[in-house]
């Protein structure tokens, strides 16, 4: 069956693939909706979003209060934080346990000594982030974390212990690729 063609001799196919190409880098391109979801910090009460941090490079670890892996993690972390312009990076504990109370987010991550911005997920956040990263975003064991760069784009999700020369070494690259 011979290939049907444009005027210009390109096959059907290929004309389609390179829509369908298009319209998946536009989507690729666009920043997720679920930037733009409210959350509380669990000491204070402010609301933000993930978005409200454009211009900075932003750590977000999806986390439970009962997970030591989560725990051990951000004890890195915290030794990385210190090290880092807080004009140029932020970071973000995202609880996984959407009923937890704020109050109890907050109490952990003080009797931690974990001084940066902690959220209870919503449950409405949370399948967003399975929907974008899958279940691993929702599963701390596994030390998800991902980085939304300055221009609010968002990297890949990454899961597994990161020494503190390894965080220091995404978000460095991250913050670059502005």
């Amino acid at each position: 069956m011979p290939m049907m063609t444009t005027p210009h001799r390109r096959p059907v196919a290929t004309l389609a693939l390179a829509a369908l190409l298009a319209i998946s880098a536009a989507a690729l391109a666009a920043p997720p909706t679920w930037l733009s979801l409210e959350l509380s910090d669990a000491r204070t009460g402010e609301v933000f979003t993930l978005g409200d941090f454009e211009g900075r490079t932003v750590l977000v670890e999806p986390m439970a209060t009962w997970c030591s892996s989560c725990r051990r993690q951000m004890t890195v972390l915290r030794d990385v934080i210190a090290g880092l312009d807080p004009d140029a990076f932020a970071f973000v504990a995202l609880s996984v346990e959407t009923a937890l109370a704020p109050s109890e987010l907050a109490r952990y991550a003080d009797t931690q000594g974990f001084e940066w911005t902690f959220a209870v997920s919503s449950p409405e956040l949370l399948r967003a982030l399975t929907a974008t990263f899958g279940f691993s975003a929702a599963n701390p064991p596994a030390t998800p974390h991902f980085i939304i760069r300055p221009d609010g784009s968002v990297g890949e999700l990454s899961t597994g212990f990161r020494s503190a020369e390894q965080l220091v070494a995404a978000l460095t690259e991250a913050a670059a690729l502005e």
